[in-house]
């Protein structure tokens, strides 16, 4: 699909990190862009950029007929987000509300592609070592997050299979990069205040994913047709271990290295005695230890992006070690 000016992209979640990145870029091409953007959202930027705004939410089905109306392509970001909370409020908006963004758009009958940014937590909470594609996404999800991508996944799965959906499912990994108002600068406070731990050997891998390097990925599923109802996973062009990535971001923001590790058989028993007593005494945050970080600072977490390298000719610009280190300095301005 070779856009032009006569295209009309809508893009969901454009107020947040990867979002705000691809309509900031798709408008520098001089391509047409319309956000569905919530009540009381920041959208300054996409203001100043020349984005169409369509106020709006997944969960009002009367807001996305607006949004999609003319739109040939979506790429569809939104999604609640989270390591806590009842399952059925991440459903809501992540699975209930891609299907009646999906219903929207298919009705106008101007779609020509829907890409769908999923993640690479669809797969199952374990060790991962080079794991492919051909891996099916995980049904028994650990949190509410996670199992709702998983679902909205294969909702958009299906429709390809059985609606004609011409559509691209994009796997990427831990995203960072300018403009993340949340993981990293929770991270920042936490090495800052010297009470991170690493959970286990810092010797496991990330799946660490450069905005950048994503949003190339992005462009590459519309432009090249030969890919529509694939799966891809998608990170860096290479994963670093726990213990480069924590250096890095240390280094970076000037702070010192974290040296403290606890041993993951006793982070996995106070996960588990943690989440038990939060839930008890209905907590609405989430405790310092829960499954969700037990995977993200515990686990082997080594994806294939040969899939990617091979199909989509993904060939990513951007290393870690760049990258995160002007993420962190532009957090911290």
């Amino acid at each position: 699909m070779q856009l032009t000016d006569k295209d009309l992209i809508l893009i969901t979640g454009a107020t947040g990190l990867v979002g705000s990145h691809l309509a900031e870029q798709a408008r520098s091409r001089g391509l047409r862009v319309r956000a569905l953007v919530r009540a009381g959202a920041r959208s300054d930027l996409l203001k100043s950029w020349g984005v169409e705004l369509v106020s709006g939410d997944l969960d009002q089905p009367e807001s996305l007929r607006k949004a999609t109306e003319g739109v040939t392509l979506v790429i569809h970001c939104a999604a609640k987000v989270g390591d806590w909370g009842p399952t059925d409020e991440y459903r809501k908006v992540n699975v209930d509300g891609t299907r009646a963004l999906l219903d929207a758009a298919l009705a106008t009958g101007s779609l020509k592609r829907w890409i769908q940014i999923s993640s690479l937590g669809v797969y199952e909470g374990r060790d991962h070592f080079g794991t492919d594609e051909s891996t099916p996404p995980s049904t028994t999800g650990i949190d509410g997050y996670t199992l709702t991508k998983v679902e909205s996944e294969l909702l958009v799965c299906d429709y390809i299979r059985n609606k004609k959906l011409p559509a691209v499912v994009l796997r990427p990994g831990f995203i960072y990069g300018p403009r993340d108002r949340t993981i990293l600068p929770r991270l920042l406070e936490r090495l800052k205040s010297g009470k991170f731990a690493y959970l286990g050997s810092t010797d496991k891998l990330m799946n660490n994913t450069y905005v950048g390097n994503l949003c190339e990925a992005v462009w590459l599923a519309i432009e090249h047709d030969d890919v529509v109802g694939e799966v891809f996973n998608i990170h860096d062009p290479r994963s670093v271990t726990k213990k480069e990535f924590m250096n890095t971001v240390c280094d970076a923001a000037g702070i010192p290295q974290p040296k403290k590790v606890v041993p993951l058989p006793v982070a996995r028993f106070l996960a588990s005695a943690m989440e038990k007593l939060w839930k008890l005494m209905g907590k609405k945050e989430a405790p310092l230890l829960n499954s969700a970080r037990i995977k993200f600072l515990g686990l082997n977490l080594d994806y294939s992006i040969e899939k990617a390298r091979r199909q989509l000719r993904y060939n990513p610009s951007h290393d870690f070690r760049e990258a995160m280190t002007a993420t962190v300095k532009q957090i911290g301005k």
